[in-house]
């Protein structure tokens, strides 16, 4: 695990690694007594680790208890900064994974951070938090593509039929054979 005193994704020497976990660092927590916190992050659960007044205490919270690892974009003097969260419900727990200047690189980090722990992907917007794709459980669903067949290298060798085949449907004119017993051969 690597230690370090500057906050997450502060530069390129302190960035974290999502695929090589578990990692320890330190974030700042402007509630705790030294204004700092140390975070041990696991892909099934983290461990935040700070003082109040004076009292040490530890959470252990399953990687689960979290909402998603959000993108979040902040404009201040002429730059803007991106910033990759790990969110919480409170928002006093949400910890963060990387901050840059360039978008493509927090866009790699989100992306990367949400496949090694399993959470969703969530964006920012007018203070809310979303996900910016549909999804049905852990399966991120998409509107049907059509089929490409102009530039593959076989296309010629294979039929066309296939593809213009239409859907079978029942109409009432359909046997349906209900009752009956079946012709099947069981040994």
């Amino acid at each position: 695990m690597r230690t370090g005193g500057c906050p997450a994704g502060s530069g390129r020497g302190a960035r974290l690694d999502p695929f090589s976990l578990p990692v320890r660092f330190a974030a700042s927590d402007a509630a705790a007594d030294e204004r700092v916190r140390t975070v041990e992050l696991h892909r099934e659960r983290v461990v935040v680790r700070r003082s109040l007044a004076g009292m040490r205490m530890a959470l252990n919270l399953p990687v689960s208890s979290f909402s998603g690892v959000a993108i979040r974009v902040t404009t201040g003097e002429g730059a803007a900064t991106v910033a990759v969260v790990l969110e919480h419900k409170d928002p006093a727990l949400a910890l963060p994974l990387f901050v840059s200047t360039e978008a493509d690189e927090a866009f790699a980090e989100w992306r990367s951070w949400g496949n090694v722990l399993g959470l969703p992907l969530l964006v920012e917007e007018d203070g809310a938090l979303r996900e910016p794709f549909a999804r049905l459980g852990g399966v991120r669903i998409e509107a049907s593509r059509p089929r490409r067949r102009r530039r593959n290298a076989i296309k010629r060798r294979r039929p066309t039929m296939p593809l213009r085949r239409g859907v079978t449907r029942l109409t009432d004119a359909t046997p349906v054979y209900r009752g009956e017993r079946e012709i099947i051969a069981r040994n």
